[in-house]
């Protein structure tokens, strides 16, 4: 029996034409599950390292972006000599369709995993037609 092994690497993102950043560390895409139900969408969001105070998550007009920075954590009094696991920041841009309820979209962040709940407008939503006799 043939065993293959996935490897997982951070997605560098690519620097867009004409943007420069401010800051100079690396910039990863997390990676991102969809997860679609009947009320809306569930957008779970690996980001190792973020939490509630470093993630940052506008709505304008219809572009969803999720940022969120990362600080090393060295021991004071310490020094980083070899550093095999890459830091930096994370950043993900998604276009919401008018299907979704902007003002209701909510965010929760756990241990580096960021869940938001995208509900659908009410004009989106599936609903049942009742069928009468005549």
């Amino acid at each position: 029996m043939e065993t293959t092994t996935k490897d997982v690497q951070k997605q560098e993102a690519a620097a867009k034409e004409g943007v420069e950043r401010t800051r100079s560390k690396r910039l990863y895409v997390p990676p991102v599950d969809i997860i679609e139900g009947r009320d809306g969408l569930v957008l779970v969001a690996d980001m190792p390292g973020v939490d509630e105070n470093s993630v940052d998550i506008t709505l304008e007009k219809n572009l969803l972006t999720i940022y969120g920075t990362v600080e090393p954590e060295i021991p004071r009094g310490h020094r980083m000599i070899s550093s095999e696991y890459g830091i930096g920041d994370y950043q993900r841009t998604f276009i919401l369709s008018d299907e979704i309820d902007g003002g209701k979209i909510e965010a929760t962040v756990k241990n580096g995993v960021l869940r938001l709940t995208l509900p659908k407008a009410e004009a989106a939503k599936t609903r049942k037609i009742p069928v009468q006799a005549e």
